[in-house]
């Protein structure tokens, strides 16, 4: 069994990481630390872990009694961390914050985007988990840059759930201001460009092509729906198949026939992908869970990468009934 601790045990992503490992098949979830939450059960914070675990939450750091250390922090805290606390050797490491998503030689963390990386990700030991948005963006465009077609401005525009702001309350998350109402936030400069742009560059070296992204808050709690297009002059089913090629030995990525809707990956690990084509514009469109596919889903999916395991296994989870 892999035997698991976890540093920031009270969020949003904490409480999906935390399900998916107590019914993991080959993980035993030994900590969840959570210094503000500390002799708490997790089901004071986390209600639907009811029936499920009769854990308590931690201010403890049994380091050398796991093999894998899970990050839920909030960014930058993951940083604080590991440099103020001896880290065994020998312990793998899944931050699911941004600090260490961009690649730098002072940090030996591999970007853990399966579809990407999952050679690398299989032979690492720190893993830095994608972002939510970054994620569907990524997967809506990796098969472009492969076949180095990504050469004119992208359009992206995305749709995120109010989990995807985190647990802690704020003006832009109250039930009351976010329900029936959307608005537009960090149009162009979002944090996650970074990273999206470092993933396509490293499919296509000659990747300078702007991406002209707009995040949208929805008034919904998760899943996010992106649309992003662009010029090409590729036949439609020309660029199915680069798609079906891309993804064909992934098996949590769909390209699917059907114009998809949220409902059909919420509670899932999948990321639906449908594939448009309209007077030399393609249209992909790129549907996941921000807390699954987009955190804590990919984060145990990279778990299992490092262990040798099943990608799939803990992973076999069921769209949410309308």
């Amino acid at each position: 069994m892999i035997k698991v601790g976890i540093i920031g045990g009270a969020g949003y992503t904490a409480g999906e990481l935390i399900r998916l490992l107590l019914n993991h098949p080959d993980v035993e979830l030994v900590f969840v630390n959570s210094s503000s939450n500390a002799g708490n059960k997790l089901t004071a914070v986390h209600a639907g872990l009811h029936g499920e675990t009769s854990m308590s939450f931690t201010d403890l750091l049994p380091l050398d009694a796991i093999d894998v250390l899970f990050f839920c922090t909030a960014h930058g805290d993951t940083r604080k961390f590991l440099n103020d606390h001896a880290i065994p050797e020998e312990l793998s490491i899944i931050d699911l914050s941004q600090d260490y998503r961009i690649a730098a030689p002072t940090h030996s963390f591999v970007y853990g985007l399966p579809e990407l990386n999952r050679h690398a990700i299989c032979e690492a030991q720190h893993i830095a988990n994608p972002g939510c948005f970054a994620t569907c963006i990524q997967l809506a465009l990796l098969p472009l840059a492969k076949h180095q077609l990504l050469n004119h401005p992208v359009h992206v525009n995305a749709i995120t759930g109010s989990t995807g702001a985190g647990v802690k309350p704020s003006p832009t998350t109250h039930f009351s201001w976010r329900e029936s109402n959307i608005s537009v936030y960090k149009p162009f400069e979002h944090q996650h460009l970074a990273e999206i742009r470092q993933s396509l560059a490293q499919l296509q070296d000659s990747f300078r092509a702007a991406i002209d992204f707009i995040p949208v808050r929805g008034d919904f709690t998760r899943g996010i729906f992106t649309t992003a297009y662009l010029e090409c002059t590729m036949e439609l089913d020309e660029v199915k198949n680069i798609y079906n090629d891309y993804y064909n030995d992934h098996p949590f990525t769909f390209v699917i026939n059907e114009n998809p809707d949220l409902k059909q990956v919420v509670n899932t690990n999948k990321c639906l992908l449908y594939l448009q084509k309209i007077e030399g514009k393609l249209l992909v469109i790129s549907v996941i869970d921000n807390l699954l596919k987009g955190a804590s889903g990919q984060a145990v999916h990279n778990m299992n990468l490092m262990f040798n395991l099943a990608e799939t296994a803990g992973l076999r989870l069921k769209p949410l009934a309308f």
